[in-house]
């Protein structure tokens, strides 16, 4: 097959959708330039100063460039920007400080957590033996006292916090507090609202955890990839976790990419650009609201909204499918307590981010809301289909992908 013609034919899509998924973002072009640099050429095994290879001396300038920037972003002591994807890099922070079969804590996927958490399909639930918490179902919200419990009954080497599909704030200093009473590590992951704390919307977890990891897309507008931050003391023990322990050589080009995005995040833009995504987001909530349209614990405090769907009759995908015909691109998710199948579930997560880069602001949110409330009501309805279509190629039209 033609592979630049179906890249073009990618690039259309982008360009003519509206992607409300909560984990996407549309990288600058001084960012896809890095990715699609010569440094992908370079093969090196190892941390800068000690290669295996030859010829590595502007790849751990580039390298040390990005550790910098990671430190100095989050207030780190240790940064390893090597890690070529979320989940490694949390596989790597298990590596680095269990043994298989040690007890760890980690949020329920139903409950808004992340595979790699210790959902029974991977790995890190095959490797370890996972307790799995999850949020109060009245509120929605996470229940300190209940973890606090379960760390005491369980005992776990790692309690570990963040998630995937949870729209509040977390308080990773009572997560470090409860993991200090059972002598714990506490590991965080703040692969979704990474932006949102660089821009000091968030809570900064390094403050109070051991080893905090994140991926540099989503919020933070990077390439796919991860990093690692954690303490001083326990820089060597991660640094042998990603290498050798479950990756080989680094992906230069993506660490250079990852330096930009680093360095970008502490401009005055990125931080005007990061208080936007959650005014965006809570915007979006309330007119979902506004149209009956059940939002989970009642709004978000970040970049995301998780959508109870099941008082309207329609599914995750029927919706996610029926939302992608007019050109609005969303991902079907489990809502906590959903008894139906992961795939097709209850609910819907919907997100901010990329929307953000294009320029749009609440009037847009407001605006995609009514959308979103016509197709998930009559989602079978040409007319209305049509009609929203069109309204979403005005979007696009004028909101561009830059």
């Amino acid at each position: 097959m033609d592979i630049a013609r179906l890249i073009k034919a990618e690039e259309r899509r982008q360009a003519n959708t509206i992607s409300l998924i909560a984990s996407e973002n549309y990288a600058p072009s001084v960012i896809r330039a890095a990715v699609g640099s010569v440094l992908m050429n370079k093969y090196s095994e190892g941390y800068p100063g000690k290669r295996y290879y030859g010829g590595n001396e502007v790849v751990d300038k580039i390298e040390q460039a990005a550790q910098a920037a990671a430190r100095k972003l989050f207030g780190a002591e240790h940064a390893n920007v090597q890690p070529y994807s979320g989940t490694p890099a949390n596989l790597a922070v298990y590596n680095a400080l269990l043994d298989i079969d040690d007890t760890v804590m980690g949020m329920s996927l139903a409950h808004g957590g992340h595979l790699s958490h210790g959902h029974k399909v991977s790995f890190s639930s095959k490797a370890y033996k996972f307790v799995q918490y999850g949020v109060d179902p009245k509120t929605g919200l996470l229940d300190y006292g209940e973890i606090r419990k379960l760390a005491r009954i369980f005992k776990p080497k790692l309690i570990v916090c963040g998630a995937t599909a949870y729209p509040r704030a977390i308080d990773f200093k009572k997560f470090a507090v409860i993991a200090r009473e059972v002598e714990a590590y506490v590991l965080a992951d703040i692969s979704h609202i990474a932006g949102l704390i660089a821009a000091g919307l968030h809570q900064n977890p390094t403050k109070y955890c051991d080893v905090v990891t994140t991926t540099t897309h989503k919020t933070l507008r990077g390439p796919r990839g991860a990093i690692i931050l954690c303490k001083k003391e326990l820089a060597a023990k991660i640094d042998k976790a990603v290498f050798p322990g479950i990756q080989g050589g680094p992906h230069n080009n993506i660490t250079a990419a990852k330096a930009i995005c680093l360095q970008n995040a502490t401009t005055v833009a990125f931080k005007q650009y990061a208080r936007q995504i959650i005014k965006n987001a809570k915007a979006l909530a309330a007119a979902l609201e506004a149209e009956g349209i059940k939002v989970c614990s009642g709004g978000t405090d970040t970049h995301l909204i998780l959508v109870d769907l099941s008082p309207l009759k329609i599914t995750g995908q029927e919706a996610e499918t029926a939302l992608e015909k007019v050109g609005i691109v969303v991902n079907k998710n489990m809502i906590p307590g959903d008894i139906r199948s992961p795939l097709d579930p209850s609910g819907l997560r919907l997100g901010v981010p990329a929307a953000t880069t294009r320029g749009m602001r609440e009037a847009e949110m407001r605006k995609l809301a009514g959308l979103i409330n016509q197709v998930v009501r009559q989602p079978k309805s040409k007319v209305v289909l049509e009609r929203v279509k069109k309204e979403i190629g005005k979007l696009c039209k004028k909101f561009l992908i830059k």
